[in-house]
């Protein structure tokens, strides 16, 4: 693999700006404008930020590693000093929202199903009463 004077110049900075910036708040928006959504979209959702945030945090890895290779003091500021740890945040963000999603869907089914039960239940009692 060729080493370049800075990660900023790289595929995988890119690809991770794609991934955390534009993809994200694409999903984001499509979600917000739409009228209605089902539950398997919003699981979908969930479980899309959760793969992004993995996926970010893999080019995070990675980029630290380039920068610590690469002559410029540049990306090393972002991602080899301290700084690097709150470029953490924004997956930890994604993997947030998407958890929280993907629990809603489950809570939400859930709480369905057993009404479900209790009522049919609930009717079988009433009939062997009679």
């Amino acid at each position: 693999m060729r080493i370049s004077n800075s990660v900023f110049t790289e595929t995988i900075f890119w690809l991770m700006v794609a991934f955390s910036v534009v993809l994200p708040f694409t999903l984001y928006a499509v979600m917000i404008f739409k009228q209605a959504i089902s539950r398997w979209t919003v699981l979908a959702l969930g479980f899309s930020l959760v793969a992004i945030a993995a996926v970010n945090v893999y080019f995070l890895q990675r980029l630290s590693s380039l920068a610590a290779v690469t002559p410029s003091l540049a990306d090393d500021v972002f991602f080899v000093s301290e700084i690097r740890v709150a470029l953490y945040l924004l997956p930890a963000l994604f993997a947030g929202i998407g958890i929280n999603l993907i629990s809603h869907v489950l809570t939400t089914h859930l709480t369905a199903a057993e009404r479900r039960f209790s009522e049919t239940h609930a009717e079988k009692d009433e009939e062997a009463e009679v």
